[in-house]
């Protein structure tokens, strides 16, 4: 279970009911024949052996509705965990959850930096054990590490073609090193797609059937699910709308084209126009040395954002104007994969998403091309400072419990199938 997770595994009767059992929060076998429409013996059947591996228990019964009441299953939310990590070169996030993907321990350390991927890897290993050892979770149910970076990824497990402040990586083994150091397996991703997998192993995303995360932390990216699976494209590089065209004369992108959304809105293009702004430097607490002042790009685009917040005009310029690039950006997505919902999300959202989140709904209201038919639904993630690490581990879920299979479309509304059953939020 090693390098991008480009293909869907194949699925069989057990992963789609476990899947079930997990989008429906509690759900009875009756429900769960509803929902996949196996025959009641392959129901009792799976249900006994989920039971016997101590991922399903029984939990009470739904109110009567004339018969007997029916049994309620769930998950055993503490049967497995699953360890995620976003690296950047700003910082590197970890999360420890349970089965259901929610959230047990996390914890941010230092990033990649200047130092060299064999150091940064064992510190990493060393992080990973103390977090597992910090709330007592026994290492046999940890199923493995989802490790998640921005892209392009290869097929080898290295980033082939890296932003400037990662070069040193390139090429460079990162899941087999990382596996090696932690004696665990490895999934790599794009820190963008397990973002928007994290929404989705959580229930935040509801019944849309096309739905992406825009994601944006020191760069820019989406990733997208399709009916509950994520779409990776042919080497796990889809949806990078950091690097749709938005002005044909435009500057140079660190990746070889010109006018890039990311060059125009991203943090780095943020922190760049406030720095050639003395005023706006000195109240954003910009100056000095570029290098030296501050640690990374991502801590200047919180200052300009802090200024914004302080009223500064100039500041809350500057986050519109990239909030309307990328508006744009995310209505060309929109258009070309027929969008239901969109989630922004990532560290930089985080801190500036009330700026942007308006301005990226309003431009999906006013000019996304099927608006007659129906609407693009545009929110803020709950948990966008670490949305990429929760959906690393839930990659790592989905790979070794859930592989889902195509054509499967969980109903919109399982617990309506369930009088008296709860449903997860």
């Amino acid at each position: 279970m090693s390098g991008p997770a480009g293909a869907t595994p194949h699925a069989s009767s057990r992963s789609a009911v476990l899947d079930v059992i997990r989008a429906a929060g509690t759900i009875s076998r009756v429900g769960i024949v509803h929902a996949t429409g196996f025959t009641g013996a392959t129901i009792s059947t799976v249900v006994r052996r989920l039971i016997d591996d101590g991922l399903v228990v029984e939990t009470g019964r739904a109110e009567s509705t004339g018969g007997k009441p029916r049994v309620l299953l769930q998950l055993n939310h503490a049967a497995r965990h699953a360890v995620g990590v976003h690296l950047d070169h700003a910082g590197i996030t970890y999360a420890l959850t349970d089965l259901s993907g929610s959230v047990i321990a996390r914890m941010s350390r230092a990033g990649a930096g200047a130092t060299g991927p064999e150091e940064v890897v064992a510190r990493m290993a060393r992080e990973i054990d103390a977090l597992i050892e910090g709330v007592g979770v026994d290492r046999g149910k940890v199923l493995g590490v989802g490790l998640v970076s921005p892209g392009p990824l290869t097929r080898a497990g290295g980033m082939r073609l890296t932003p400037p402040s990662m070069r040193q990586w390139e090429d460079f083994p990162l899941d087999q090193a990382l596996s090696r150091a932690t004696g665990l397996p490895v999934v790599l991703d794009n820190d963008a797609t397990a973002a928007a997998l994290g929404e989705h192993w959580s229930g935040g995303v509801g019944s849309a059937s096309t739905f992406a995360a825009l994601y944006m932390g020191s760069g820019i990216g989406a990733g997208l699910l399709i009916n509950g699976i994520a779409y990776r494209g042919a080497s796990g590089n889809a949806g990078e709308i950091g690097h749709i065209c938005l002005e044909m004369e435009g500057p140079e992108c660190w990746c070889g084209a010109r006018g890039c959304t990311e060059v125009l809105a991203g943090p780095g293009a943020v922190v760049a126009a406030a720095r050639e702004n003395a005023a706006l430097a000195r109240a954003a607490g910009l100056t000095g040395d570029p290098d030296r002042s501050r640690p990374s790009v991502a801590a200047d685009f919180a200052a300009v954002t802090r200024a914004a917040r302080r009223g500064d005009a100039q500041a809350r310029a500057l986050l519109e104007r990239s909030a309307r690039y990328l508006a744009v950006a995310a209505r060309t997505f929109a258009n070309v994969m027929d969008l239901e919902e969109l989630v922004l999300t990532g560290p930089s959202l985080a801190l500036a998403g009330s700026v942007y989140l308006p301005v990226v709904r309003e431009e999906l209201e006013r000019a996304f091309f099927a608006r007659a038919t129906h609407a693009v639904t545009v929110r803020l993630s709950p948990s966008a400072a670490t949305a990429p690490a929760i959906g690393a581990a839930a990659t790592v879920l989905q790979s070794e419990l859930i592989p889902l299979r195509e054509g499967l479309r969980l109903p919109e509304n399982l617990s309506a199938s369930e009088p008296g059953a709860a449903s997860r939020v």
